[in-house]
């Protein structure tokens, strides 16, 4: 078995929604890289791990119906939102309009946005003829503004 282990740390993608300085959703593509290789605990093998700051929070199990479309909103609140099975869009106030699918990660932190050609924060749906299970991580931590790419 090869050694997945040596080398490089890696580095994994993610979608950031952020909000601007005038109060205009963006989103942007960009990397996880803080890894470390490090075991769990002695016993176990070592793995990479990007830890984040610690923060409550509050998971979701969401399922998204075909043709399902959530008209312009904010995220409730700083979130983290993994692909589990088919496929969702998010368009941003600045027209921006991305894809996901499986295995895709984005954080949702679009608050404190101001309205603008009857936009405010995002629009999201289904894409396809399936429905779009995720899981949605939820962080009790204040939103920020201007910091794009934030955990890079």
């Amino acid at each position: 078995m090869a050694d997945d282990t040596a080398g490089s740390p890696p580095s994994m993608p993610y979608w950031h929604v952020y909000t601007d300085p005038g109060g205009v959703s963006r989103q942007k593509r960009f990397h996880l890289t803080q890894f470390e290789l490090k075991g769990i605990d002695p016993q176990t093998a070592p793995q990479w791990n990007d830890k984040l700051a610690p923060a409550q929070a509050a998971v979701t199990f969401t399922v998204l119906p075909v043709g399902w479309v959530g008209e312009w909103h904010e995220n409730p609140r700083p979130q983290w939102i993994a692909v589990l099975t088919g496929r969702w869009f998010v368009e941003t106030m600045d027209g921006h309009r991305v894809e996901m699918g499986p295995g895709e990660l984005m954080f949702g932190e679009d608050q404190n946005t101001r309205p603008r050609d009857g936009r405010k924060g995002h629009l999201s749906g289904t894409v396809g003829s399936e429905p779009c299970t995720m899981m949605v991580t939820g962080l009790l931590v204040e939103p920020t503004v201007n910091q794009p790419g934030r955990f890079k």
